[in-house]
């Protein structure tokens, strides 16, 4: 039996942007991307502690040291510049694969979105 465990979570981000014409996805700081294992195209699931709102896109990497937290495309509509998110992303694996597996998490700095 396989089972979907957390993978990655960046915890308490804040928007930076939300662009309604640019084509999808989610704009994140590569630093970001990195430290939490995610991977350009992944899904992520978006939480926004502001509003309630529970939504899925693809990861692309933003610039590296910039903070930046953009949602793109039809997403923009369900976040604001402020609105603080967790981002989450995850994996399927055997049970007893799952009992060992660590995730990453990362917390940045809620003011900046930059690694401390």
């Amino acid at each position: 039996m396989q089972i979907h465990v957390i993978k990655s979570k960046i915890h308490r981000v804040k928007v930076t942007g939300a662009d309604l014409n640019y084509i999808g996805s989610i704009t994140i700081d590569k630093d970001l991307m990195d430290a939490a294992n995610i991977i350009e195209g992944e899904k992520v699931q978006i939480v926004n502690n502001n509003n309630g709102e529970r939504l899925e896109t693809y990861a692309i990497p933003g610039p590296r040291n910039s903070g930046e937290i953009t949602l793109n495309g039809a997403a923009a509509r369900r976040v604001a510049p402020g609105d603080v998110l967790i981002l989450i992303t995850y994996a399927i694996m055997e049970i007893e694969e799952a009992k060992a597996f660590k995730p990453a998490l990362v917390f940045p700095d809620e003011e900046t979105n930059l690694l401390r």
